[in-house]
């Protein structure tokens, strides 16, 4: 049976660690390969599911994107509002406390949406993708996976993940299975007035949503 992930002020801490340590090469170099992909570099981003901010906080340092940091756990969206705080970046990062499967924005809101990692804790994957589709404007881009950046990186933080949580090796597997990267293709696939293209590769398996720039009823 699949073990369930509790989402608490303990494990968002534990993850704001990890971020900050582990994981901290990975999130300007995803940043630099989203913005290569989108050529996306102003208007309003939306970093879904970004628990302590770290994609938020490398994409607004290298662009001039206003960028909204969505979860839905308060206790990921306290750190998160400390971190961006830390970074002097309030003034370009907002936090918001919202479900992915009922954004909290209007329709043809967002020129890029972006998030690492959490589509694998979502528990309708159709029903989040018509979302990001629902509020993407007309010409922007979604660039929506997990994935370490590059095979380097890839290949350090896996070895030594497993080393520091045995555990973590199973489920990392499990995210990044061919079973997994089915569900998300199909759920993504069919979108109204977009295009979804998958990249599968040494940076990640990420799901890339374009938005048509003239739209069909």
């Amino acid at each position: 049976m699949e073990e369930k992930t509790v989402f608490d002020k303990k494990s968002a801490e534990e993850m704001d660690e990890i971020s900050k340590t582990l994981f901290a090469p990975i999130y300007p170099v995803i940043a630099d390969n989203i913005i290569k992909t989108s050529g996306i570099k102003e208007g309003v981003c939306i970093d879904l599911g970004s628990g302590q901010g770290s994609l938020a906080i490398s994409i607004a340092k290298k662009t001039d994107l206003f960028v909204y940091a969505y979860d839905f756990s308060g206790d990921a969206i306290e750190i998160a509002q400390r971190n961006i705080k830390n970074c002097n970046l309030s003034s370009q990062i907002k936090t918001v406390e919202g479900d992915v499967h009922n954004i909290l924005f209007e329709n043809c809101f967002a020129d890029l949406i972006v998030s690492r990692g959490s589509m694998f804790f979502w528990d309708k994957p159709n029903l989040a993708f018509k979302e990001i589709n629902r509020i993407l404007k007309p010409g922007g881009m979604a660039y929506v996976g997990g994935g370490f950046g590059n095979k380097e990186l890839r290949d350090d933080i896996v070895n030594k993940m497993i080393i520091k949580d045995p555990k973590w090796e199973e489920k990392y597997k499990r995210n990044m299975s061919e079973e997994k990267r089915k569900i998300f293709a199909e759920a993504s696939s069919g979108l109204q007035n977009s295009k979804t293209e998958i990249i599968n590769d040494d940076s990640g398996f990420w799901i890339v949503i374009k938005k048509n720039t003239l739209m069909t009823m």
